[in-house]
Order: C-alpha cells, then structure tokens, then sequence
C-alpha cells in the first residue's frame, strides 16, 4: 500500500446508525472491523472521532450556555465515544489507546506526542479525545493538528458519501463525484470539505485528505488499496 501510518477522521453522528442521537452498538462493531482489516495489512492507524451524536459545542448559544463552556462540554463527549469505540476495538482482539487534550488519568492517557508515536510503532491503534484541549477548534481541526503531529501520511475522513461531489448527492441527483483535487481547486470552488482551519493545516503541510464512505462494508480498505470510490485531495 501507498501509506503506511494514516490518521481515520470520524463523525459523532456517524455512530448514531439508525437512532436519533446515542450509540449504536452495531455501528461502532462495524467501525472496529473496518480498523482491523486495515491494520491486519500492517498498517499504523490513529482516530479522530467528534462527539455530535452527544453534544456540539455550537449548540451552547442556542440553549443559552456559555460558547466557551458549551465546547469543553462538546470535548467531554468526544472523551464518551473515544472510550466506546476503543472498548470495541479490544473487543475485536486490537491493542489500542485512548489519548486526551485534556488530563483526566482515570480514564485515559494525556496527549503526548511522542508517545502518541510509540504507541502506533508498537501496533497499537491510538485514539484522540478532547479535541485540542482548547475551545473554538473542531474536531476536524484535530485530525489535520494530530496528523501533522504523528506525521501520518494522510487523513482519510469517513463520510455517508463516497467523496466529494459538485453538489449534495442525496439531494441533487445530477451531482457528479470527483475522484482527485487540489487543495487549490477545493478552495476555489468553495468545497465543503473541512473548516477552514484544518483545511489549511492540511495544505501548508502537504497532508492529503482522502473523503470516503465509511458506512459501506469494507470500504476502508478498499480505499486504501485503490480499489473503491473516494476524492483525493492534494
């Protein structure tokens, strides 16, 4: 394969699956065996998993909580899924750990980014939570901050949707996917890819993002060995 550590960006509201906020059970065992199969190709992975499905830091305003406050919050849910998810990575027979941008020891290591590296050198699969430790950051902001950290040779970011498409494909019908950018043309053409933050860690470290479809069996993978759809961004 082309890469060899990757850094796996993944929603909260991913991990809904059929609900309406939560964790569902079978979408984080589906997110553990797409994991394994990549790493039993010999691969290094680190997540980024958001915290959506439980709480955003943008939904403080509206329910009349501090910006500030309402972002540590939206970090704490991040912490929630991280501990999840990294339950159903053990149980799928993977070593891993969970790192935060915010001290809490009881239940996972701080962020320490050279052993952050040890970690994945050893085999083990490394999830980050809590975002930056600071407010105002998403957690894409995290992916693209954590990948340059790790020096992991690209951000594969998993969406409902198998790349990025001139328009919403599940609402205009004549959208059309593209199969590789660069960051250039992303930018011009006003693509939502990530904020503007990240997008531009990515650029000026010469990261690229790979949009694919986490949600299919196997895509992952497929992906990775060049043989299912994405957009390459570079």
């Amino acid at each position: 394969m082309e890469y060899k550590r990757i850094l796996l960006k993944v929603s909260g509201e991913s991990l809904i699956g059929d609900g309406n906020y939560g964790i569902d059970p079978k979408r984080l065992q589906h997110f553990a065996n797409e994991i394994k199969q990549a790493r039993e190709q010999g691969l290094e992975v680190a997540i980024v998993i958001g915290g959506g499905n439980i709480y955003r830091g943008v939904q403080a305003e509206a329910a009349g909580i501090d910006r500030v406050q309402g972002d540590y919050m939206g970090m704490l849910a991040t912490v929630i899924n991280g501990m999840a998810l990294q339950s159903a990575l053990e149980d799928a027979g993977m070593y891993t750990r969970l790192m935060s941008g915010i001290n809490m020891e009881q239940v996972c290591e701080p962020f320490i980014r050279r052993r952050a590296i040890r970690h994945l050198e050893k085999g083990r699969v490394v999830i980050f939570g809590a975002g930056t430790g600071n407010p105002y950051f998403t957690t894409d902001s995290t992916a693209a901050l954590r990948a340059i950290e790790i020096q992991a040779d690209v951000v594969f970011k998993g969406t409902r949707v198998d790349g990025v498409y001139t328009a919403d494909p599940e609402k205009d019908p004549t959208a059309t996917r593209y199969s590789e950018l660069s960051f250039q043309e992303a930018y011009e053409k006003g693509l939502n890819i990530m904020d503007m933050t990240a997008f531009t860690l990515c650029m000026e470290n010469k990261l690229p993002i790979i949009v694919f479809n986490l949600n299919e069996k196997g895509s992952l993978l497929r992906v990775l060995k060049g043989e299912a759809a994405g957009t390459l961004i570079r």
